[in-house]
């Protein structure tokens, strides 16, 4: 992490230099610590520390961007000269309209000091207490436990300043038995917030009810999904749906049916980064403030997020909502901090509403069948359990599924009334999801062990 006043010298010395006609300028600077362990011990820690700079030179609609580690005078006069020499060798974007100007920033609480100060010892402890519970129970443990600390500034030509400081800690962990496994996780930007007896307790929970999974036919099943398996959905419509590019390339479901009802009217779906439920931040990347953006509301589709070059490209009334990536990242806007909103239903409810289902704990290996209908195939994993007469009876073994995410959506019969904070898999952020319960799931194959 450096100081303010470095902060600026960096973004002044940049911006003092370029001779572009429009420059922006991003400086990251993290400091992140990771904590490995597996077999019931650890294996590896490990810190980084680093300074991003990335610039973007704008000559007319030439744009060009160069990024560096070095922070010295000369090194980034250097790096704002590369910049523009990239510019004036690219042919002109007629869409490119301008860098964003200025707009006041709000307040966010993304910072937790005891998360930027927690050290090896403090997640050792975390980690001692997973392991010694896997022991305890004949079974071993695996996971992760990372914290991190980082802060963004973004200048530009224009007269944009905005910095933040955010912070990170997420705890994983798999715990197995020969037959079995069982997953929890946590993620919080206070490293107090996270639990390892709470995380412990679930895994390994999980991993004994497990024990001795039967085979049960591939087929069309009412499902119960755990959160886990719930912000794998959001995952998907993240990456593929709720962006303004493939809105506008028309590869999302949501092109051309803004206004219809396309999910059962229990699902709202919304991106909100200065949330303090989920993982806050109060700007983009280009230095425009986020907004939220009810993506999903009651079913009906609402909109997608957009980011300064594609709402240009627009046109229109069309404005970022602060969802711009780094500059040179061309996958365009993605919402990171996605929410679903809670229901009515205790997750024992669900179940005992379920004739004959698959109760699933998480989703792993999932990729996308077909884009446009967010069909997904993957595996469950790490707790998978038949339920009969809304009972659980018998864990089984994983299953694969072809599933079309949407349509499950549309077949909804009841949402979890607490919500949990997820990291995602997919592009990064977080979700803030219930558990589901669903009407039908395409499984179209067993795991053979």
């Amino acid at each position: 992490m450096i100081d303010d006043a470095e902060v600026r010298r960096i973004c002044e010395t940049v911006l003092n230099a370029s001779r572009a006609d429009q420059t922006e300028v991003e400086v990251f600077a993290h400091a992140s610590a990771l904590t490995r362990f597996a077999n019931n011990y650890i294996h590896q820690n490990v810190e980084q520390r680093d300074v991003d700079v990335r610039v973007r030179a704008v000559v007319g609609q030439k744009v060009g961007v160069a990024s560096a580690n070095e922070t010295d005078d000369d090194a980034l006069a250097r790096l704002a000269a590369r910049a523009l020499e990239l510019a004036e060798h690219q042919r002109e974007n007629e869409d490119f309209r301008s860098l964003p100007r200025p707009q006041p920033v709000p307040e966010a609480d993304a910072y937790a000091e005891a998360t930027a100060r927690c050290g090896p010892e403090e997640r050792a402890a975390a980690v001692v207490q997973i392991c010694d519970a896997a022991s305890r129970a004949g079974l071993t443990a695996a996971g992760a436990f990372h914290t991190t600390a980082h802060q963004l500034a973004v200048a530009n030509s224009l007269g944009v300043f905005a910095q933040t400081r955010e912070t990170q800690a997420d705890l994983n962990t798999v715990v197995m038995s020969d037959t079995s496994s069982g997953y929890a996780a946590r993620v919080s930007k206070d490293v107090g917030d996270v639990d390892p007896e709470s995380v412990a307790r679930e895994a390994v929970d999980r991993a004994l009810r497990g024990v001795g999974p039967r085979t049960v036919e591939p087929g069309e099943y009412e499902v119960v999904l755990s959160p886990y398996a719930v912000a794998d959905l959001l995952d998907f419509f993240s990456y593929l749906s709720f962006g303004a590019l493939p809105f506008m390339e028309k590869r999302s479901f949501l092109a051309g049916r803004i206004g219809e009802r396309v999910m059962s009217e229990r699902i709202s779906i919304w991106d909100d980064g200065l949330d303090p439920r989920g993982l806050p931040s109060p700007f983009d990347y280009e230095g425009v403030p986020r907004q939220r953006v009810d993506l999903i509301e009651r079913g009906v589709a609402n909109g997608v997020v957009w980011d300064s070059y594609l709402a240009g490209k627009a046109g229109g009334d069309q404005r970022s909502t602060g969802h711009a990536l780094p500059a040179g990242v061309t996958f365009g806007p993605v919402p990171l901090n996605l929410f679903m909103a809670e229901g009515e239903a205790a997750h024992d409810d669900m179940v005992r509403d379920v004739r004959r289902g698959i109760l699933v704990t998480r989703f792993w290996y999932t990729r996308t069948v077909h884009p446009l209908q967010v069909v997904v195939t993957g595996m469950t994993r790490d707790g998978t359990f038949l339920v009969e007469d809304g009972k659980v009876v018998a864990p089984v073994r994983n299953l694969r599924f072809t599933q079309g995410y949407v349509e499950a959506l549309n077949h909804v019969d009841a949402v979890g009334r607490d919500a949990m904070l997820v990291l995602g898999d997919i592009g990064g952020g977080v979700r803030r999801v219930p558990a589901l319960k669903l009407r039908r799931w395409h499984f179209t194959g067993v795991s053979p062990t």
